[in-house]
């Protein structure tokens, strides 16, 4: 049956998230989901692991959403509250820039993304062109409010990777859907609409276009440079004409309906 497998959320943008049994889906997506990010205080960017020679260190933090605040936990096992007076300093000398942890999204925000080619050839700490992306909406989203990505997926990219695995959280999905098919079966869901549990449903917009940050240390996981080395290879896609061929893996998508949904839910595809 295809199904909801896991539910993750990921209250500070680019940080480790939280696995859920289950969330309410809005407009805006998994409730409390990147609904705070950390800001470059020198160039007013958001700090974001797409470009890992400055921002890789975000992902050795865990970020816990606790009401309209949120928890995070450091790399040396210590926490630090969004209302703590020293929070922007402790993360400051944690990722060796000065930096601000924000709620609001400042006007015209924009973050660096690496291409993601050269990351692999170069490695994370070398200098690479990067590209400017704003962010959408208004919110802490790269392109659209939902990510998922299906169980064929990953064992695709780990059946083609030397460790014969790759770890969902890699991808940094909201929903890992439980499928039966082989290879990158959500390419096929583009432009239709998906029913998950009773309540809420999805229409999917594009495939994902994937970053470095699939290759990246996550907190004990290691780097893996076949997380993205085996869609660059296995499927080039175009998500949206005027980016051409990408390494996609996943899709993204937005509510239509919003619900509740859980872990084990159903996912129907519409129409």
């Amino acid at each position: 049956m295809t199904a909801v497998a896991e539910l993750r959320r990921h209250p500070v943008k680019s940080m480790l998230g939280e696995d859920l049994a289950a969330a309410e889906l809005t407009a805006a997506g998994v409730r409390g989901d990147r609904r705070w990010a950390v800001v470059d205080r020198e160039t007013g960017r958001i700090a974001s692991a797409k470009n890992p020679r400055l921002w890789r260190g975000l992902l050795k933090m865990a970020a816990t959403a606790d009401g309209d605040a949120v928890a995070i936990t450091l790399p040396d096992g210590k926490p630090v509250h969004s209302f703590d007076p020293d929070v922007d300093r402790r993360l400051s000398e944690v990722l060796g820039r000065p930096v601000e942890l924000v709620r609001e999204v400042p006007a015209g925000a924009t973050l660096e993304r690496a291409v993601p080619e050269q990351v692999l050839a170069a490695g994370v700490a070398a200098r690479t062109a990067v590209e400017e992306v704003p962010l959408a909406g208004g919110t802490f989203v790269d392109f659209a409010p939902v990510h998922l990505i299906t169980t064929s997926t990953l064992a695709a990219i780990g059946a083609a990777s030397p460790r014969g695995a790759v770890e969902a959280a890699r991808y940094r999905p909201n929903l890992v859907i439980r499928t039966a098919g082989s290879g990158f079966v959500e390419n096929d869901w583009v432009g239709r609409e998906l029913a998950v549990g009773s309540e809420a449903v999805l229409r999917v917009l594009v495939c994902t276009p994937r970053c470095a940050i699939p290759t990246l240390e996550h907190g004990g996981l290691p780097r893996d440079a076949d997380a993205l080395r085996v869609p660059a290879e296995r499927n080039r896609v175009v998500p949206v004409p005027e980016l051409g061929p990408r390494p996609c893996a996943g899709v993204y998508a937005e509510v239509v309906r919003p619900g509740r949904v859980e872990r084990g839910d159903a996912v129907r595809l519409l129409g």
